[in-house]
């Protein structure tokens, strides 16, 4: 498909760009959590996944765009 309609024709069909992002947004993840838990309880487990989540969370939302929807115009 690269051949025949180009990298950017492939890149939409395939949603490249959606995983491209998920990919960075797990990156920051990591990076600011770490790959594994670090705690050796179960309880303290929990709470290191949850915290994480909470960052997730907040990355998330701070990168989502705020969209408002608009009324059609009818001329």
């Amino acid at each position: 498909m690269i051949a025949e309609q180009g990298r950017l024709a492939w890149q939409i069909a395939t949603g490249y760009g959606q995983r491209s992002l998920v990919e960075t947004t797990m990156g920051r993840y990591k990076s600011l959590i770490g790959p594994r838990l670090r705690a050796r309880g179960f309880v303290g487990q929990q709470t290191e996944a949850a915290t994480g989540v909470a960052v997730l969370n907040r990355m998330l939302q701070a990168g989502r765009p705020d969209s408002i929807r608009r009324q059609p115009v009818i001329a």
